[in-house]
């Protein structure tokens, strides 16, 4: 179990789970920064939002070039993905990030079986997704979870992981492994 400190996204950054997760983590390895620099300082993708008449979501930004929407919930945010954040993490930590997306999950828990958390994408309530969106960005189409949340992850047992969670507020939250 790593000693992480719990940073909570809100009420600054209503959709800002990822920079707010990616702040604990900087934090544990010292680098002095906070969320809100870190929301400053993440590519964002600008694409604004189209809706149909009904609600649906028509055109919107791309997660994997940016932050999509408005991070601070003033306006409609979503999430950033995976390369955005790595870029970010070089800013502050200049070619130490470390990609484990697509990697088994057992290389996540080595990675922090080496004293190492790591920012996790999940649900909101920890479950798989369920609820999936979808729309353009240009002539791609975007298919995504819309319940998506980052948390870190701080430590494992045989049964459970541990998670900091920015939302909720809580520190060392326990979900079951296979969940």
């Amino acid at each position: 179990m790593l000693n992480v400190v719990l940073i909570r996204q809100n009420p600054e950054l209503k959709y800002g789970c990822e920079v707010t997760s990616l702040a604990m983590v900087l934090d544990y390895a010292g680098v002095k920064t906070t969320k809100m620099d870190l929301y400053r300082s993440v590519r964002k993708d600008l694409d604004p939002l189209i809706k149909s008449p009904k609600g649906d979501i028509i055109r919107w930004g791309n997660p994997a070039d940016g932050f999509v929407g408005d991070m601070t919930g003033r306006r409609a945010g979503y999430a950033v993905f995976d390369q955005p954040m790595i870029a970010l993490i070089n800013q502050k930590l200049p070619g130490r990030a470390i990609n484990l997306t697509n990697q088994p999950f057992d290389r996540v828990l080595e990675h922090v079986s080496a004293g190492y958390p790591v920012v996790v994408w999940t649900t909101g309530d920890y479950r798989l997704p369920d609820r999936p969106e979808g729309w353009y960005h240009g002539n791609q189409y975007i298919k995504t979870p819309l319940d998506l949340h980052a948390v870190v992850l701080v430590g494992y047992d045989s049964k459970y992981v541990y998670l900091n969670d920015p939302l909720s507020g809580k520190k060392q939250v326990r979900v079951g492994k296979q969940q």
